[in-house]
């Protein structure tokens, strides 16, 4: 099977190049070519492009939009963000935006080709090098400690309190204890608010 790629990037000498990169391996199909957030748009819908690599800095615009609209469309739709912007809350806005992906453009093509492929047969998991280190900063952030982190994860599971505190080897009062810690940090005054406040924030998937 081989992958339709579309670029997106407001820099033509980086389309050009990735173009040539990726036109080296045979399983990969460079279909077309974008500068702008317009062009991404036309260029989405016409080509149907089973993989898209953008860049979040477009000069009409943020490719955050692009993406966010893409995903909206197509839950299987392969989104690989390439670019320079690294900063935690980059990677985190990449994420909450639908993107399969986030990699350095000073990484090489090979770390490019894996999160191509990475995002059709997962377009859904995101992935990216630097998501521990984002995610663990935007917890200092929100000042939320370990054991709170620990107990955050485990509220989408649905399990009980009953049922965290045998996982975590603790008692029922101390998970009540640190769950009333996590809501009141994240301004939450129930399970599901803290979910959407978490996810919001990047502390969730």
């Amino acid at each position: 099977m081989t992958l339709r790629v579309l670029v997106i990037d407001d820099h033509a000498i980086v389309r050009e190049g990735l173009r040539r990169l990726l036109s080296k391996d045979d399983a990969i199909r460079v279909v077309g070519e974008a500068a702008s957030r317009r062009e991404a748009y036309i260029q989405i819908e016409h080509h149907k492009p089973d993989v898209i690599v953008i860049d979040l800095h477009l000069p009409d615009g943020n490719g955050l939009e692009v993406i966010a609209w893409a995903r909206s469309g197509s839950q299987k739709l392969g989104i690989v963000v390439l670019t320079m912007s690294n900063m935690p809350e980059h990677i985190l806005a990449s994420m909450e935006s639908g993107a399969s992906s986030h990699v350095d453009k000073a990484a090489p093509i090979s770390e490019v080709l894996k999160a191509i492929n990475l995002s059709i047969e997962k377009p859904l998991n995101f992935n990216s090098r630097r998501l521990t280190e984002a995610i663990a900063l935007k917890n200092r952030d929100v000042g939320l400690t370990p054991r709170e982190i620990e107990m955050l994860e485990k509220l989408p599971t649905g399990d009980t309190v009953q049922q965290i505190a045998a996982q975590l080897f603790v008692t029922e009062s101390t998970v009540k204890t640190h769950l009333s810690a996590v809501y009141k940090k994240l301004g939450a005054s129930n399970r599901v608010q803290a979910i959407n406040a978490a996810r919001k924030l990047g502390l969730l998937p």
